[in-house]
């Protein structure tokens, strides 16, 4: 039950990007198309699981053991940018298209504070390995899930006629109000 708890929680109620507004500017910035979003999602749900694994075993091997928990920021930062270094090569080699429409944004998930923020998150609650990589999985899914629906909801606006002046951020950022309000309603579930 702990573990649905857990799912439930991260996906929906405490949504990465509509609840801690962590990730904001890849969220804005790669949302306007569908297939660059869905792009970006399977990123950084690489990245936020891959990087929570391998922090929490650095927290609990090594900065732990030798008191040094005042590295965690500084030692998590250089593995989030390592492992985003790691992904560019592989989406480069792998999906040339993909790794050119997402553009300058697949760097800047070395500065996502939702990668940092999940991992500093899963030390800050004392998660068992395995409650943090299910942790991490599910908060990515909560941030894919909020990217498409915003990607989604962009591209329909794009089709409609909007007023002058809310055209481009205005309305996107009016859209990400609505689509936080309605998040809030999984509010009462966990």
């Amino acid at each position: 039950m702990e573990i649905l708890l857990i799912i439930v929680s991260a996906i929906f109620v405490n949504n990465i990007v509509l609840a801690q507004f962590l990730g904001i500017c890849p969220y804005l910035g790669v949302s306007s198309k569908l297939s660059t979003a869905t792009g970006m999602s399977a990123a950084v749900a690489f990245v936020i699981t891959l990087a929570t694994l391998v922090t929490y075993l650095l927290n609990q091997f090594l900065l732990v053991p030798h008191q040094l928990e005042f590295l965690q920021t500084i030692a998590f930062i250089l593995v989030i940018a390592a492992l985003v270094q790691m992904v560019e090569i592989v989406l480069k080699k792998i999906s040339p298209a993909l790794y050119q429409a997402l553009g300058i944004f697949l760097p800047l998930i070395t500065t996502n504070c939702a990668v940092l923020g999940v991992a500093i998150t899963v030390v800050t609650k004392e998660f068992t390995l395995g409650e943090a990589l299910i942790y991490a999985f599910a908060t990515s899914l909560g941030y894919g899930l909020a990217m498409v629906l915003f990607a989604g909801l962009r591209e329909h606006l794009a089709l409609n006629d909007v007023p002058k002046a809310f055209k481009g951020i205005p309305i996107a950022l009016i859209t990400v109000g609505i689509l936080a309000l309605a998040f809030m309603g999984f509010a009462g579930i966990a």
